[in-house]
């Protein structure tokens, strides 16, 4: 519990504004420094281009995975503010691309397809010219209409184009004298942002994962089919105690030989680490979870993580309410086990109470801490709304001095979020964590 500092999430946000805002005024000063294009828009084309380059390199950094962000921030916020940085990406790109033809058909007083034509013969500009096509596809398929409809698989194989956007606007840039080496700083400069940004990237989904699984070894340890849709996973390995999991954190889980390398699911962590074994809890939803309870005792597992700030890391007062809805009952279960005795309410949504994952360990974890648990089931829309600000004030009347956390559905989680904003519970004091990363 945390008072009187300053919330990780705060120092993790205020690190990454820092880092944005250094790298604009170094490029800012670049831009006057380095004298103007060969015609005014030109000059407004370099400068947008050399705000695209820290845009890319800021992306790099929001998907690297790096601990010290992720434990403070979570993987969940990072990807949607990944989603929106790619979007003005996209858009400053295009504004980039355009000035450049139009810059260059004005001075050679020609159309601008013309131009077109004649700059795409130019290596330089050939590579930028790929590098924007990509973008401009995957920003396509990314938009909610199509990317709604398209398979998750084939959506992530368009995405992962992105790396090899990347590595063209770097050879782009590299060439392109005017942007990288218009002085010795702005070499320096380029090239250490650059080597950081991609060393991160690789760092943190590369090396530590692959790091990970060589160190500690994953191996199915047991498979409990806890209904006839849902299963529990144990999962075993050496050193386990020096694995850096929380209760409340997720995994991204693999198992060789039963599905496909490519085929990973996220799932979160429904038991604390105890420094011997690790538990995932799914319900079958799909054919990756719902072929878990057939995944044999003894085979590997290669597992990612852990990933996650719904952690009690972030908790700023005594007392706990913890609101899942459906297998959201997971990271809860586990924050149970961390939980002192005292001062803590669950509230469990579900339509009916054979279909609450856990709840017998949850009555257990809940009675051995003196908590309470209501567990509200019934189909929305029947009624009161169970997570309306009336019901939720009635249920737990001192809910504004509380940490709240929760995690289920996206729209359960959307309309406890609604409410608790109606109530006046602080921000700081609310932790979600939303399904779905993509």
């Amino acid at each position: 519990m945390r008072q009187g500092t300053i919330p990780p999430v705060v120092a993790a946000r205020l690190a990454l504004w820092t880092f944005v805002i250094v790298n604009l005024v170094i490029v800012e000063a670049l831009f006057l420094t380095a004298g103007t294009g060969k015609n005014a828009v030109l000059t407004v084309a370099k400068f947008f281009g050399l705000h695209a380059a820290v845009v890319m390199l800021f992306q790099l950094l929001l998907v690297a995975r790096l601990p010290w962000l992720d434990r403070r921030i979570g993987m969940d916020r990072l990807t949607v503010w990944h989603r929106w940085v790619g979007f003005t990406l996209l858009w400053t790109l295009l504004t980039h691309a355009v000035l450049v033809v139009l810059g260059y058909a004005r001075l050679d007083d020609a159309s601008m397809t013309k131009t077109f034509f004649a700059l795409a013969g130019v290596p330089a500009s050939l590579l930028g010219m790929l590098a924007a096509a990509i973008v401009v596809v995957v920003g396509a398929v990314s938009g909610r209409y199509v990317r709604q409809r398209l398979r998750y698989e084939t959506w992530h194989g368009l995405h992962l184009l992105l790396y090899l956007a990347l590595g063209l606007a770097f050879v782009h840039q590299l060439q392109e004298t005017t942007t990288f080496s218009s002085s010795a700083f702005a070499k320096i400069y380029w090239w250490a942002l650059w080597l950081f940004a991609f060393g991160a990237l690789v760092t943190g989904r590369v090396v530590m994962p692959l790091w990970r699984n060589a160190y500690h070894r994953f191996r199915v340890a047991e498979v409990v089919a806890e209904s006839d849709d849902v299963v529990s996973v144990r999962v075993t390995g050496r050193h386990l105690d020096r694995l850096p999991a929380r209760a409340g954190q997720f995994c991204i889980w693999r198992f060789p030989g039963h599905n496909h390398w490519w085929l990973a699911n996220p799932f979160s962590l429904s038991a604390a680490p105890d420094g011997r074994t690790l538990r995932l809890t799914a319900k079958a939803v799909g054919s990756t979870s719902a072929g878990l309870r057939h995944v044999p005792v003894g085979s590997r597992a290669f597992v990612e993580g852990p990933y996650g700030a719904f952690t009690s890391l972030h908790r700023t007062r005594p007392g706990a309410l913890l609101i899942a809805g459906g297998v959201g009952i997971t990271p809860v279960r586990a924050l149970l086990e961390e939980e002192p005795a005292g001062d803590v309410v669950v509230l469990y949504r579900v339509r009916s109470e054979k279909d609450a994952v856990l709840v017998d360990e949850v009555r257990t974890l809940v009675a051995d801490r003196g908590g309470q648990l209501h567990l509200l089931t019934g189909r929305t829309g029947e009624g009161n709304p169970p997570f309306g600000p009336d019901s939720l004030r009635a249920l737990v009347p001192d809910l504004t001095e509380r940490d709240v956390y929760v995690c289920g559905p996206p729209a359960m989680t959307s309309a406890v979020l609604s409410a608790l904003r109606t109530l006046k519970v602080p921000q700081r004091r609310v932790h979600a964590e939303r399904f779905g990363l993509a």
